[in-house]
Order: C-alpha cells, then structure tokens, then sequence
C-alpha cells in the first residue's frame, strides 16, 4: 500500500490564488500577512507581479465562492487560499454570510478539483477574531500551509492518472458525480 501526503518543500513551481474579502479589512490584511509570511517563508515568490501567487479583492465574504471557483477553474492555480472575517451583529446576517461561504466555498472545490482553503474566520465579536489574526496566532498562516500541504498532495494524485470524470467538462463530472445524471 502507498502513503501520498503533501509536503512542504519544493514550492517553486506552485502556485496560489489568495481571495480576500475586504469588509473587516483589519482582521483580513492580518491574515493575509500571516499567509504571505507563511508562504514566503516556504519558498513562495509572493510578489504580485511575479508568476507564483495572484491577489483577488472581493467586497466582502460573500463574494469569496464565486472568484474561488472561477480561480480554480481557470486551472492555473495549485490551490485557492480565501481569506476573510465575518463577525455576529445584533441581526442574523451573519448566520446567512458565514453558512453560503462556507458552502461555498467547499462547492468550489468539490466542482473544480482544485483545493480550495477556507481561511475565513467566523467569530462572536471583534477581540475572537483579532485574536484569530494574529493577537495569539495568526490562522493566516495555517491557511497557507494548508493550501501548501494540499497544492503538493494533488500533484501527487493528479499524477497517478485520475479517472474517467476528469475527461468530462466540469458541468458534466459535478452531474455524474452527484447523481443528477442518468
């Protein structure tokens, strides 16, 4: 039997979409510098004019999944890093933003094949989540090493020959493999 898990080490031909949701800007630009700082620190080139790693800026959190999925269909990317914060108000909006991204974003990956990390955090109030990016630790980083350990695991497995799904234009393999096709 053979043990496939990613690695991280050899990054310098991977490469990264990061998407990040600007509302909540203060907990977003921390993870962000958690996830450069983690990425750098592995051999990424995070430079946005080099070829390693391209930024994507939403609105918001609720606009993450759709620019994920486009990034990860585009098949340029070795995984999608989404970086956002939604924080609870006095309204249920935040139980209506933090369950589609989520679901979203997992959508994303599930339909395109791509890892797609989800590095938004969902917090009660502000301190949780300044506390998340970077007051006790920085999940930025976490999230990148995420999407380093599967970018690598992929190519892995995406070596071993892969199935009849992945002749079949995404639609269609999203249709076969959820049973909606006869």
């Amino acid at each position: 039997m053979t043990v496939y898990e990613g690695t991280f080490t050899q990054t310098e031909s991977l490469r990264f979409a990061i998407v990040i949701g600007r509302f909540n800007d203060l907990v977003v630009n921390k993870l962000l510098e958690g996830c450069q700082d983690c990425l750098k620190r592995h051999g990424v080139d995070i430079d946005p004019h080099g070829s390693q790693v391209d930024f994507f800026w939403v609105p918001g959190c609720f606009e993450i999944p759709l620019i994920a999925r486009q990034a990860a269909l585009s098949r340029r990317y070795d995984a999608v890093i989404c970086l956002g914060a939604v924080i609870r108000g006095q309204t249920p909006h935040f139980d209506f933003v933090a369950g589609e991204v989520s679901k979203g974003i997992a959508a994303a990956a599930f339909q395109s094949g791509v890892p797609v990390i989800f590095g938004v955090v969902t917090t009660d109030t502000m301190q949780q989540a300044l506390e998340r990016a970077g007051i006790k630790s920085n999940l930025g980083w976490n999230y990148a090493m995420s999407a380093l350990e599967m970018g690598t695991l992929m190519r892995q497995v995406n070596g071993l020959g892969g199935n009849s799904y992945d002749k079949l234009p995404v639609s269609a393999a999203v249709e076969v493999l959820s049973g909606d096709r006869a």
